[in-house]
């Protein structure tokens, strides 16, 4: 109460009982006023109390190379905050194991046969609505920076600079609201100070924000930046166990796709030999051939040249010793090694490349995350880490992604938030990226969206896993005929089993028990132990079909409509 008041009202009480009346009024317009004014302050505070969302996501980030789930590989300790301070998740998974149809169902809250994004080609459902655009609606201000992978504006973001396509490691092109740029710098590098600067200066500070901060690492073609070229060059990484498995415990299908190493990983492209010494040494040898991929045009491209051209002079005084070092080294021992020694070069070739942009992009992680220490906003931000699907580094003579099987089907995911999440902690539920949509817009308040698919993960996050009902996922991949040949295949997966039935030029069925045969080498589908599993495993699959909207007469339109895009 103002002073002045008090001092009239003591002044004149005992004078006069008008002015005492006035006086009590008076106080009594102003006290009102002055709660209604604090009553509007407090319900400010509550709305810009809702929490801030960062949302970081790789693209092809397998689970192996994060030190919070194993440290063989390398170590992850700018990631590993995210984990050590919130929660763990060893069993999340995704719905379609591919770059974009993974990035619609995150967006959307849907399987990709709803939203229509069922592989890298076939055209998103415009019509769909993301939860980017939900937050901007409810008020929230919100921003994407990096790897979108389909469509040219996307939509719910007040500020966005996305890579076109799968985008560059080097000198990188983007795509923003005020037209195309090219930046000079290293991609990860990029991505990280476009998204600092908007937390620290652009962003609206009256509102809580959403921010997609999209890593185009660690995708192939693997493109460290300099310095960690030069450093993970000189490292040497254990070999998994099954590097030269032939999958003779699985179906014709993991015997047809084209994902080994030795035979279909790329010398120009992924293992940086220059398109000059493959000349020296005589042209195409055996093992070389996959070298030479052609383009849309049908010409042929070494792999290499397109990639490296992007560096300017200056860069490529960085980049050329160590890569003269690694073709001098291959016109001296090639030609003389056996196929397992090949192999084995080409393994420790794609490791030195895929962790090296993994150490990068953990820095720069890392960037973000004292920024938001630094700057307070750490206190009310949720934080999530994840990958756009998972990767294979080796296991069964693999790279890339694409089956049902654990390596590419699961993904890493890591979630903070202060005070609601207790730190430290793990949960082995079976998540999905379709749920993602679902969790952000419960942790704000924010209404759901009745024809979403997943379900929050909030009640997981606050440790009320008793409210958690889910026992089985649902899976389905549809690119094929396409790159790597992996044929189309849906399936249910639970905590036990995996039951999976590819089809298409194909009809064969899979069963995987997933707690006694953990890396899931041996089909038992066929096992006469296993018939009852079978028979109800079949019943919830059809079940989840049905409860996802999905159906045979689907699989058939997304056949045809896949036949047709390639006349």
């Amino acid at each position: 109460m103002p002073k002045n008041h008090l001092k009239i009202a003591s002044l004149n009480m005992k004078k006069n009982n008008l002015l005492r009346s006035l006086v009590y009024i008076s106080l009594c317009v102003s006290t009102l006023v002055s709660c209604k004014k604090n009553e509007s302050l407090h319900n400010k505070k509550n709305t810009d109390s809702r929490p801030n969302i960062l949302f970081i996501m790789s693209d092809d980030h397998a689970y192996q190379a994060i030190s919070a789930y194993s440290d063989k590989l390398i170590q992850t300790p700018n990631i590993d905050r995210i984990a050590n301070e919130g929660i763990l998740f060893t069993n999340a998974c995704v719905t379609n194991s591919i770059c974009a149809p993974s990035r619609a169902t995150i967006l959307t809250g849907k399987h990709t046969h709803i939203n229509g994004k069922i592989d890298n080609r076939m055209p998103f459902d415009t019509n769909q609505v993301t939860f980017p655009q939900i937050f901007q609606k409810a008020g929230y201000t919100t921003a994407m920076f990096g790897k979108l992978h389909f469509g040219n504006s996307p939509k719910g973001v007040d500020e966005f600079m996305i890579l076109p396509g799968q985008g560059s490691y080097i000198n990188p092109d983007f795509i923003t609201s005020k037209g195309d740029t090219t930046i000079t710098g290293y991609v990860t590098d990029i991505i990280t100070d476009f998204s600092i600067n908007w937390l620290d200066k652009t962003r609206d500070k009256d509102k809580p924000f959403m921010m997609m901060y999209l890593h185009k690492a660690p995708h192939r073609p693997w493109w460290p930046s300099p310095e960690k070229f030069k450093e993970f060059t000189k490292k040497t990484f254990p070999e998994p166990a099954s590097l030269f498995d032939n999958n003779e415990g699985r179906g014709s299908a993991s015997k047809t796709a084209q994902m080994n190493i030795l035979q279909h990983m790329t010398y120009g492209l992924d293992c940086k030999i220059r398109p000059e010494t493959i000349k020296e040494m005589g042209g195409v040898k055996p093992h070389v051939r996959a070298m030479m991929a052609k383009g849309k045009d049908g010409i042929r491209r070494d792999g290499f040249t397109r990639k490296y051209g992007r560096a300017n002079d200056e860069q490529k005084a960085l980049y050329d010793p160590v890569i003269d070092s690694i073709n001098i080294w291959f016109k001296t021992y090639w030609p003389t090694m056996n196929d397992q020694e090949k192999m084995r070069w080409k393994y420790q070739r794609y490791m030195q490349d895929y962790l090296a942009c993994v150490s990068s992009m953990d820095d720069n992680i890392g960037r973000v995350l004292d920024y938001l220490d630094e700057s307070g906003l750490a206190k009310n931000t949720i934080v999530v880490y994840t990958s756009d699907q998972g990767f294979y580094l080796g296991e069964y003579g693999w790279f890339d992604k694409r089956f049902i099987y654990n390596e590419s089907f699961k993904t890493p995911l890591m979630i903070r938030w202060p005070n609601e999440i207790k730190p430290g902690i793990t949960n082995d539920e079976m998540v999905q990226n379709l749920d993602f949509a679902q969790t952000f817009l419960d942790a704000a308040k924010i209404e759901l969206p009745t024809d979403m698919q997943g379900e929050s993960l909030v009640p997981l996050l606050k440790g009320e896993n008793n409210k958690w009902k889910r026992k089985a996922v649902y899976y389905h991949y549809y690119d094929f005929p396409a790159a790597h040949m992996v044929k189309r295949h849906y399936g249910i997966v639970t905590k036990q089993y995996k039951l999976a039935h590819f089809y298409y030029d194909i009809d064969e069925w899979e069963l995987y028990d997933r707690k006694k045969d953990p890396n899931e080498t041996k089909n038992v589908y066929h096992d006469p132990a296993y018939a009852s599993i079978v028979s109800k495993l079949k019943k919830e699959l059809k079940e989840l079909r049905i409860k996802y909207k999905d159906s045979p007469e689907l699989d058939s339109m997304y056949i045809e409509m896949t036949k047709r895009k390639e006349l």
